[in-house]
């Protein structure tokens, strides 16, 4: 048994992030400042986005989409279950009713197929989420909303660097991604929105910060106009200058963060192949490139005679940390109660959210790391 804890996630912070980081804290700006737009610039080229908007969060940037989009009472919004509560709780928030999609029980992830079955007459958005670094094969569900004109927003919190039919995810259309610390990024908390239409750029730049006609920060005038005026109530949703520049020295790191976690999800592949009661993801069908946020398992629970949480918990006392990602939003308490749901309305989100299992994968690690935890894995299914 290791005789050190192995956590399922670490941020790779450098001394030479910590450098900058200080260098922003001496220079006398430390909020919303060049660091922000420059970090807002280096994205769009490394996506190749025509527009993106640094924010404290994902969950703000899904929060002023819906927001821009005018999504409220009377209205359903499209997403699966699978996935973390955010953005179902923004979408209750702003009045509307979520409609939960099926995932495909390897990938995890909604089809077009899915996403058709609940369309209504009240739909009037559709939020795809990529999973664990891979993408949604988007092209189905494009075509959909496109012949009713319903807007789609990708929940990309798990998909920097990932690509799909050979273009980043983000590069076409409107997606929020996350630099949460478990992400494949992070700025320590934070999230960028990007996107190909002008008049919603416009619009979130505008919410995130107070309703202000100007940005917070404006290369031109070194700061925000003192002239600047409310156009709409908005929030107080910007990044800082503090987060940014981490953000910047991290997505110089990005292909070599994600380099290293292929490996070592190949790695895992490799190991677990012949381990029966381990159930690995599958790859979507279409041409990608996996960014592998996350390396996640199903626990066939019947062949293991073991619980999925009994599971996780037996790897804790091996010093292997572990991640739940996620249980199905509408099994939690207040989606059952409000909503009136039931098991088995979305049988491949349940059988999934009963199984999942996230195993440490961070580019710090090492191969003997993961052989430590194959070997821990064993251990607990052979007693």
């Amino acid at each position: 048994m290791r005789s050190n804890f192995l956590p399922f996630s670490r941020p790779s912070i450098s001394d030479e992030d910590i450098s900058a980081v200080a260098g922003v804290l001496r220079s006398g700006w430390i909020t919303t400042g060049p660091k922000v737009a420059d970090f807002e610039q280096r994205f769009c080229d490394y996506i190749g986005c025509q527009g993106a908007v640094a924010l404290s969060s994902a969950t703000a940037g899904m929060h002023l989409v819906l927001k821009a989009l005018g999504i409220g009472p009377g209205d359903e919004v499209i997403t699966p279950s699978m996935t973390w509560v955010s953005t179902v709780n923004l979408i209750v928030l702003a009045g509307a009713r979520p409609v939960f999609a099926d995932i495909d029980r390897d990938t995890l992830m909604v089809s077009g197929d899915s996403v058709e079955n609940c369309l209504s007459a009240r739909t009037r958005l559709i939020v795809p989420v990529h999973f664990a670094g891979a993408p949604v094969d988007m092209g189905p569900i494009r075509r959909i909303a496109g012949k009713k004109d319903i807007p789609v927003i990708e929940d990309a919190a798990h998909a920097l660097g990932t690509e799909y039919n050979g273009e980043h995810v983000g590069r076409r259309g409107t997606a929020v991604f996350s630099f949460h610390p478990i992400k494949n990024i992070t700025t320590g908390e934070g999230g960028m929105f990007c996107s190909d239409d002008q008049d919603v750029l416009e619009r979130i730049r505008r919410l995130k910060f107070h309703g202000l006609g100007v940005d917070a920060y404006d290369r031109q005038a070194q700061g925000r106009s003192p002239q600047a005026e409310v156009l709409e109530p908005g929030y107080k949703y910007n990044m800082t200058d503090i987060s940014a520049v981490l953000g910047l020295r991290q997505l110089e790191r990005i292909d070599e963060f994600n380099r290293k976690r292929t490996e070592l999800a190949m790695r895992y592949r490799e190991q677990l192949i012949d381990v029966d009661e381990i159930l690995p993801l599958s790859d979507p069908p279409s041409p990608i490139k996996h960014a592998w946020h996350l390396f996640i398992v199903r626990l066939d629970i019947d062949r293991a005679g073991i619980s999925r949480d009994d599971f996780m918990e037996e790897l804790k006392h091996k010093n292997i940390g572990t991640g739940l990602h996620f249980r199905a939003v509408h099994l939690q308490k207040y989606y059952i109660e409000s909503m009136g749901i039931r098991r088995n309305m979305l049988p491949n989100t349940e059988w999934n959210s009963d199984r999942i299992c996230s195993l440490p994968l961070f580019p710090e690690m090492n191969d003997s790391d993961v052989d430590d935890v194959v070997d821990a894995i064993k251990e607990v299914l052979k007693r």
